[in-house]
């Protein structure tokens, strides 16, 4: 089984015709994935053919939603426009919204957030993320699909990077699903939401954690791990080096004052029983000993 995508997901993508776009849908139908067209609103009505596939291209994502049965977005728009494209998934109430443009503006994430609680109905991933990777079945992003297959691990990250090193690290054993959260200071979906979606999948028998400097997201989910999820967890809170005072990496690596450092967020994990390594592949060793103890 997996979290969020599966073999039902039918994914559009927004901005299909940009060189972004075109280059990671055609990715995404060689891993498999069910791409079934893309919007591009000055060239509604044409095709697009991307791995010998012929996609057709629509104006807006309400009518590709329509025409095709999409239930999946993926945005590839610049940050100017990208507001404008997220809110009009919102509106057409699209299922599972992937975002990977980085750059956009806080305040406009903060806008499309509020309206898509004020909306309801989709499930937002990112932005600035790789996306979502149910391995041998889907892809919905920029994550490469041939670095790991199926297996029983759930991992969830802050960073595209750190993603793609800990899928290679453990490809011997494989994941149920990967998501890469983002690393933006307002996302969609949290790394709560999706603990709290691989403790539900009966599949999925161990957690990966990945997390950085800034904020207080790795600690609040400490909290809901002590209480909410009884299978094991690993943790990887990247930023142990970072320079004291210095923003570091994504926009929301932002420490205050002994809030949000590398070494609080470990205790706090490590306080609720998470194993927490102090590199990727230290991290991926402390998941081999428990999946071989399971």
């Amino acid at each position: 089984m997996s979290i969020f995508l599966d073999e039902n997901s039918r994914i559009i993508i927004q901005g299909i015709t940009g060189a972004e776009g075109s280059e990671h849908a055609t990715r995404m139908l060689a891993s498999g994935a069910n791409v079934v067209g893309g919007t591009n609103p000055r060239k509604a009505g044409q095709t697009i053919t991307l791995n010998d596939t012929e996609l057709p291209v629509f104006g807006t994502v309400a009518e590709a939603m329509e025409q095709t049965g999409a239930n999946v977005s993926v945005i590839f728009v610049p940050p100017a426009f990208a507001k404008g494209a997220i809110d009009e998934a919102i509106d057409a109430r699209i299922p599972l919204l992937v975002i990977i443009t980085e750059g956009i503006p806080v305040k406009d994430a903060s806008e499309a957030w509020a309206h898509a609680q004020q909306v309801g109905g989709t499930r937002i991933i990112g932005p600035n993320c790789p996306g979502i990777i149910t391995p041998g079945v889907s892809l919905a992003g920029i994550t490469p699909a041939n670095i790991t297959g199926t297996g029983p691990i759930g991992l969830i990250s802050k960073s595209g990077t750190l993603t793609y090193q800990m899928m290679f690290e453990l490809a011997e054993i494989g994941f149920s699903t990967a998501i890469g959260i983002g690393g933006d200071p307002i996302i969609g979906t949290t790394h709560i939401d999706a603990l709290a979606a691989f403790e539900a999948d009966p599949d999925t028998k161990a957690i990966i954690m990945i997390g950085e400097i800034g904020g207080d997201a790795e600690e609040r989910a400490a909290e809901f791990i002590k209480t909410n999820v009884s299978k094991p967890v690993v943790g990887y809170v990247a930023g142990f080096t970072a320079p004291e005072g210095r923003t570091m990496g994504h926009a929301g690596a932002i420490v205050t004052g002994s809030v949000g450092t590398a070494r609080a967020k470990k205790a706090a994990l490590e306080a609720v029983g998470v194993r927490v390594g102090t590199t990727p592949t230290e991290t991926a060793d402390l998941m081999k000993e428990i999946i071989a103890g399971l």
